[in-house]
């Protein structure tokens, strides 16, 4: 398996391609923009493209889909029904998705948006805007953040220290840096408790 990064330059956002070189299976993970690299990677070694997974429904995670849609026959799997491309396709919870030699585990995490999903796929863990390099995705309401940070610091934080994680946005990095060095990541309450014993 290889994971191919792209970034698409006029939003600022990640896309990744993930390949199976015995299958020749390629999964796509939030298809901002189909650049010429995309297609290009996809062509030349003569991958099919097998799925789109995207873990929210922002528009720069999905804006590249109907163009991919002209191009090669696949399904997208998303938590929203109005991006999924059919109600088979359309995620809750947490399970398994295999396609070719890819197997894609993944989980809800709700709290940036309602329908974040972040996927697995061996020690990278793809997480959207869930959680970036020393930041975690926006939220609405305390009730939200406390809703993110209680399931990052259950689902993410307890995976092994050198999975890899590749966010929508910024560099990649890993799950130990960012429990030693993301304090957005920390609870609201473990926040206040730090600030005002000094930490």
């Amino acid at each position: 398996m290889k994971v191919y990064f792209h970034l698409n330059i006029d939003t600022f956002s990640n896309t990744y391609v993930v390949v199976d070189e015995h299958s020749k299976c390629a999964v796509i993970i939030d298809p901002g923009k189909p650049t010429n690299e995309v297609l290009k990677q996809i062509e030349t070694d003569g991958y099919r493209l097998c799925a789109a997974l995207i873990t929210h429904n922002h528009e720069e995670n999905i804006r590249g889909l109907k163009t991919l849609k002209r191009i090669y026959d696949f399904n997208t799997y998303a938590a929203d029904i109005d991006v999924a491309t059919t109600a088979d396709t359309t995620i809750k919870g947490e399970g398994i998705l295999k396609f070719g030699g890819i197997a894609v585990e993944y989980f809800a995490l709700p709290g940036h948006t309602a329908d974040s999903i972040v996927y697995k796929i061996g020690s990278v863990l793809f997480t959207g805007d869930v959680i970036s390099a020393g930041e975690i995705g926006s939220t609405t309401s305390s009730y939200a953040k406390e809703l993110l940070c209680r399931g990052i610091q259950s689902k993410i934080f307890t995976q092994n220290d050198d999975t890899v994680i590749m966010s929508s946005h910024g560099p990649m990095t890993s799950v130990a840096a960012e429990k030693m060095y993301n304090l957005d990541a920390a609870t609201p309450q473990i926040q206040k408790n730090n600030f005002f014993t000094g930490m």
